[in-house]
């Protein structure tokens, strides 16, 4: 046999080379591995990527903890803004969207959804169906407008409880407002903030009114939740947990009280539908503490609705200047008699006086004859005024403007307070600020003035805050002496013969078994060519008040500004405001003082049995109304440690589902209790009590957003 000689192309040595190649390559990739393992094992990296805190976040859970934004309640302990949550629907649509073994996450039924959706939001079934059914097939998920937001936590939970494949929700804060059109501009706004926090969700910030002012407050600090969990998502160790508390935000309690806001804007809608003002404010302050008790202006809006809002966003109470006119002539006569420059006695001729170059005249152009300073003062008399500025110098003049706190804010606790300005370079200039025109002033400037009179010649801050975190006793605020008690009780005396004499201009403003002291004003406006303008209606009419004379408890000053359809005085006008809605407060205070040994502090009845509640209460000299009918009280309005009257009506909620109680015979204060209680608003129509209601007793409230209720 022939012997075949191995060459290097030969298949036995191409195979030997190919193997040992090969054996090389494997032994090459063996080696790498082996030291990125090492490598990893060494350093506890990949990738710049530490694998330690990367499985540790693999098995734990970061929860945002949600701070409650702070309660603002008045000084009643009503509920006059609070924090609740909203919900919105969506529908995924995703195919892609599975759990664990391939379960659909998506809507699987579509039919079935948008029938069952269609009982709970504003929209046909066909209308779900169809927003459902989109033309663009990659569509991952589907909203449903604004029907399918704001809604409550009960609907959110009864449309769960059909257990729809495929819908979800979203939660935001929001803010309820329970009272809607209620010193909307003062209580303000709080509005989601645009850009989202770290957990994707907004807070709430207030951006205008008390809820701006203290938002810093109301805003409390989010809290988490760090929990270590094994790989099927159960809770490991408590010792490794890292848990932080939400701190909520500090509630805000205000002067203002509920009953006389309620009446105050009543008066104003009246008023302001029937003459169609441009603008109005009133103000109605205790005139011992300067608690501000009810505060409005006109346009306003609606805070739970938001109708309205985009009329004027300006809080004209205290952001707007403006020249007051003869109001500001309480300034005047005082000056002139606290200055030893006033003599009552001495006769001058009204009618007009020459300044400068400019002729300066009284409302009655033609005046009324040579008449006694005594006079002037009560008949509005601009002439006299100029007499007494003239009298007691420019210098002296303006130094009481500067102890009035004019050309000052005064500090009350409301975002964007004007100084106000002086015009004050020529005689001209002087002689004009002493009947109210070349001097620009806020509403809360000329209340503080008016203290003055009503406090014996010491002058007294305008106060909202009735405390941060706790209600505290309100103590007045001296912010000055202008003027010593003397002049106060000299020019107070003027102020009723404005009322009371026959020459007086504000005859119409007498309340019956009440003495009444006022200045009645009307300031001509700047036009935006110069100068005034003229027409009869192109004035702001005012009225600054103090009741009782001879014994001040209340200040009430309003402005009128051009009212459209004057067919009416604007003294007439005005009082159709000043009169009921002081002799409101004085009756209030009468019967406040008569009750006040029979105050009752509302105790604290939650979550006793419903019947031990009611009989409690009922001991305690006051009515009781139950929302739902469950063994157990779960909520109660007014708040435990509310100050109360006796016989005032407490409201209950009880567990189980809301049911709507028999409101024969409650008051607006009581329905609007109602609403606070329960989210729900209440429409209410007509005065008086109430008789009539759109949701028959016992009826259920989930799912109900509006109730509407007859009052006569």
């Amino acid at each position: 046999m022939k012997l075949v000689k191995k060459t290097r192309k030969s298949p036995q040595w191409n195979r030997r080379v190919f193997g040992r190649l090969l054996v090389l390559i494997i032994a090459a990739i063996f080696v790498v591995f082996a030291g990125r393992f090492i490598y990893i094992a060494a350093t506890g990296q990949i990738a710049g990527v530490d694998l330690t805190k990367r499985s540790h976040k693999k098995y734990e859970e970061d929860t945002v903890v949600r701070a409650q934004r702070g309660t603002i309640y008045d000084s009643l302990g009503n509920v006059l803004a609070q924090d609740t949550n909203a919900y919105s629907v969506y529908a995924v649509l995703s195919h892609d969207y599975v759990g664990t073994n391939k379960k659909p996450l998506y809507v699987t039924n579509k039919k079935k959804v948008a029938k069952i959706l269609s009982q709970y939001l504003p929209l046909s079934e066909a209308k779900i169906y169809k927003q459902m059914t989109p033309t663009n097939q990659a569509v991952y998920q589907v909203e449903f407008g604004s029907a399918g937001q704001n809604l409550s936590l009960s609907i959110k939970r009864k449309i769960e409880a059909q257990k729809l494949t495929g819908i979800y929700f979203k939660e935001s804060p929001t803010r309820l407002y329970p009272n809607g059109t209620f010193a909307s501009h003062v209580i303000g706004l709080a509005q989601t903030s645009k850009s989202a926090t770290a957990d994707g969700s907004q807070d709430l910030v207030g951006v205008m009114g008390i809820e701006k002012y203290f938002n810093q407050q109301l805003t409390g600090e989010d809290g988490y939740k760090n929990l270590m969990q094994d790989s099927y998502g159960y809770a490991l160790s408590q010792k490794q947990n890292k848990v932080k508390a939400a701190k909520n935000g500090q509630d805000v309690y205000l002067t203002i009280d509920s009953r006389l806001q309620s009446y105050l804007e009543s008066l104003l809608t009246t008023v302001n539908k029937k003459y169609k003002p441009v603008s109005m404010n009133a103000v109605l302050m205790n005139a011992k503490t300067g608690e501000i008790l009810a505060a409005s202006q006109r346009p306003t809006f609606n805070a739970s609705t938001k109708k309205g809002i985009g009329d004027i966003w300006r809080d004209t109470l205290v952001e707007d200047g403006y020249e007051p006119g003869s109001v500001l002539k309480i300034a005047t006569l005082s000056a002139a008699i606290d200055s030893g420059n006033y003599n009552p006695n001495e006769y001058y001729k009204s009618g007009s006086v020459q300044v400068g170059d400019k002729k300066i005249s009284d409302w009655q152009t033609s005046g009324w004859g040579t008449i006694p300073l005594s006079q002037a003062f009560a008949r509005s008399s601009n002439v006299g005024m100029v007499k007494l500025e003239q009298e007691m110098g420019s210098d002296v003049w303006k130094s009481y403007l500067t102890k009035f706190g004019f050309m000052k804010k005064t500090g009350i606790e409301l975002p964007g307070e004007v100084s106000g300005s002086l015009q004050y370079t020529r005689p001209l200039d002087q002689a004009t600020t002493s009947f109210g025109q070349g001097i620009n002033v806020n509403v809360m400037q000329m209340l503080q003035m008016t203290s003055a009179i009503a406090n014996n010649g010491t002058m007294i801050q305008p106060q909202i805050l009735a405390g941060v975190g706790k209600r505290k006793t309100i103590e007045p605020i001296k912010v000055g002496q202008p003027i010593k008690a003397s002049t106060a009780k000299e020019v107070l005396q003027n102020m009723e013969d404005v009322v009371y004499q026959d020459y007086g201009t504000g005859q119409v403003y007498q309340i019956p078994n009440y003495k009444v002291a006022v200045k009645t004003g009307t300031a001509q406006i700047t036009a935006p060519t110069g100068g005034y303008l003229t027409g009869a209606n192109n004035y702001i009419f005012s009225v600054g008040g103090i009741a009782p004379a001879d014994d001040p408890k209340y200040i009430l000053y309003i402005t009128m500004k051009q009212p459209q359809q004057m067919t009416d005085s604007a003294e007439t006008i005005l009082s159709q405001i000043f009169n009921p809605m002081m002799q409101r407060a004085l009756e209030y205070t009468k019967k406040a003082e008569k009750d006040k040994q029979q105050q009752v502090k509302l105790p604290s009845v939650l979550t006793k049995a419903t019947k031990t509640a009611q009989s409690e209460l009922t001991e305690a000299g006051l009515k009781t109304a139950l929302v739902g009918s469950g063994n157990l009280v779960v909520q109660q309005v007014p708040s435990a440690g509310s100050i109360i009257l006796p016989n005032q009506r407490v409201l209950l909620m009880t567990n189980g589902a809301m049911t709507m109680p028999d409101v024969t015979g409650w008051s607006k204060n009581d329905l609007l209790k109602l609403s606070q209680l329960t989210g729900i608003q209440v429409e209410i129509k007509g005065s008086g009590y109430a008789y009539q209601q759109s949701l028959a007793t016992n009826g259920l409230l989930d799912g109900v957003k509006k109730v509407k209720v007859q009052l006569k």
